[in-house]
């Protein structure tokens, strides 16, 4: 075989070695959005059905399409559903309805009608409340109802917005019915976040170890992939800080909200921190080869991380974490491998950020982290 065709055979193996990484952390991250979703789904998914009901079969109304569409429009398919939030896009999508089929009945449609009724609801809704999503939802239905055709609007001037009512009506009941709590998802996604941080130094213990430069490639793309889990963390982390201020009875978790708000600020600046020492690691192990004694300090990093992803997703105190996590910073000092080059010593530079990053999160200040260090 030519040199020519083992290069090809190199690369087309390169590629579909990040292929698979990708599709199986986008499947990990897919499975977990979709058990995150689901029950949140179901329950939208069953108000849409029973304002459809309560308005069609109760209140006699025929066709109540505005009834499931603002139960679900209200709802939405997340976990973080907050009452304010609710009621602006039930109030938003209740109020464009009924703008515009009393546009309707003045004026008829036509295109010139849409502009203007989007016009006249957006302006209203604006003036009303300053939420982004009342002003939207007022404009979206304001334009369906008046680009539907004149035989659905059945029922007078007020017959369609009084559907969307109790859509917007029974969402916000259920939202205020269901039992809140704040800091379990918040947990939940710490742990899946800190996880990944953890399976990527895995991956790239091994890279550095075999000196496998696609491996630390790998551990990159990992990191990459998975950035939606901090991001849903943020999201979720900033929706529970709102509902606790304005909660009254969820008082005594603020300051669990807090702490795991902090760590989720951490955990982001660690995630890039290891996407830094994983770019670093490719160029390191194609220039010098493997480097055994580094992945000793990634592999313990990894194990350090995992322990804390599971102390933090239960609620326990990260003594085992943070006691493994400064026994490894006790060890990272550059000057050790003065003799290997400047690209280990850099890599292990990094490292030491990292490990500041992790002990921050276990619950150290910054001082305290960094009096760890060797």
């Amino acid at each position: 075989m030519t040199d020519r065709a083992v290069r090809q055979g190199d690369r087309r193996g390169a590629v579909l070695g990040r292929w698979k990484v990708l599709l199986e952390v986008r499947a990990r991250i897919g499975g977990r959005r979709l058990r995150d979703s689901f029950v949140p789904i179901l329950i939208a998914a069953g108000t849409a059905s029973l304002a459809y009901w309560v308005s069609g079969f109760l209140l006699g109304h025929t066709l109540p399409m505005f009834a499931p569409i603002a139960a679900w429009v209200a709802l939405g398919n997340t976990a973080d559903r907050q009452l304010r939030r609710v009621a602006e896009l039930g109030f938003g999508a209740t109020l464009g309805v009924f703008l515009g089929e009393v546009f309707v009945r003045v004026f008829g449609t036509g295109v010139l009608q849409i502009g203007v009724v989007l016009l006249l609801s957006a302006s209203v809704a604006k003036f009303l409340d300053r939420g982004v999503l009342l002003t939207t939802q007022a404009g979206v239905q304001s334009i369906v109802i008046v680009a539907m055709p004149a035989s659905m609007l059945s029922g007078g001037a007020l017959g369609r917005w009084s559907d969307a009512l109790v859509g917007a009506a029974l969402a916000l009941l259920v939202t205020a019915a269901l039992p809140i709590s704040v800091t379990r998802r918040l947990r939940r996604l710490a742990r899946e976040a800190l996880g990944e941080i953890a399976a990527l130094l895995g991956t790239l213990a091994k890279g550095l170890r075999t000196g496998n430069a696609q491996l630390a490639a790998d551990a990159l793309a990992q990191g990459r992939d998975s950035e939606s889990d901090l991001e849903s963390w943020a999201t979720a982390a900033r929706s529970a800080r709102e509902v606790v201020r304005v909660n009254p009875s969820l008082r005594s978790e603020r300051g669990t909200v807090a702490e795991l708000s902090r760590a989720c600020t951490l955990a982001d600046r660690a995630m890039r921190n290891a996407r830094v020492v994983s770019r670093r690691s490719v160029v390191a192990i194609q220039e010098s080869g493997p480097a055994p004694e580094i992945a000793v300090h990634v592999d313990s990093l990894a194990g350090a991380i995992g322990s804390l992803a599971a102390a933090v997703g239960r609620g326990d105190p990260p003594e085992d974490a943070r006691r493994r996590l400064a026994a490894v910073a006790s060890e990272l000092a550059p000057e050790r491998y003065a003799e290997d080059g400047w690209r280990q010593q850099t890599l292990v530079s990094l490292l030491r950020s990292l490990a500041v990053d992790a002990l921050q999160i276990s619950g150290m200040s910054r001082g305290e982290a960094l009096d760890q260090l060797a």
